[in-house]
């Protein structure tokens, strides 16, 4: 497995790439979750992936990603994730709120399972989606990562 260690304030996150861009990012402590195509990355692409997170876990948005690769989501992931990123740092969308978005009003249960398989959670803000009521729900890293992130952003807790 290919795969490089990111090391920040709250862990050393493992971030995996292929061909294409960083295809996962894993936070400190679980277990590896390889993927078949990985590459040793681009000295390039890991110091953008650095900065990126370093930058998102200091509470700001970051400049620039790395080239992401969405490959593994079906088309409707990858149209989820992609209004993930257009949510700011900071703010938060309820899954309704996010299926309005992409255009898919009836989807709101869609759009969790979409956050839950985002392969690079922090980058792609799955942990800015929230309930309808204001309510955490649940978050693939679990939920003390989604109140940290969610903290960092300076984001008021509780929501409800």
């Amino acid at each position: 497995m290919n795969a490089a260690l990111i090391d920040t304030p709250l862990g050393k996150f493992r971030a995996q790439f292929t061909e294409r861009g960083l295809a996962r990012l894993q936070f400190p402590k679980t277990a590896a979750d390889p993927i078949d195509d990985s590459i040793e990355p681009p000295k390039n692409w890991l110091r953008q992936a650095t900065a990126a997170l370093k930058t998102m876990l200091a509470g700001h948005a970051p400049k620039t990603l790395p080239p992401l690769d969405l490959s593994t989501g079906t088309a409707f992931q990858q149209q989820t994730w992609r209004a993930l990123l257009r949510i700011p740092a900071g703010r938060t969308r309820g899954y309704g709120e996010l299926a309005r978005a992409v255009r898919r009003p009836k989807a709101a249960r869609a759009i969790g399972g979409a956050c839950g398989a985002n392969p690079i959670p922090v980058l792609i803000p799955c942990h800015r989606v929230i309930g309808a009521s204001g309510s955490l729900t649940g978050f693939s890293g679990g939920m003390h990562w989604k109140v940290k992130l969610l903290e960092i952003e300076r984001v008021k807790l509780p929501l409800h």
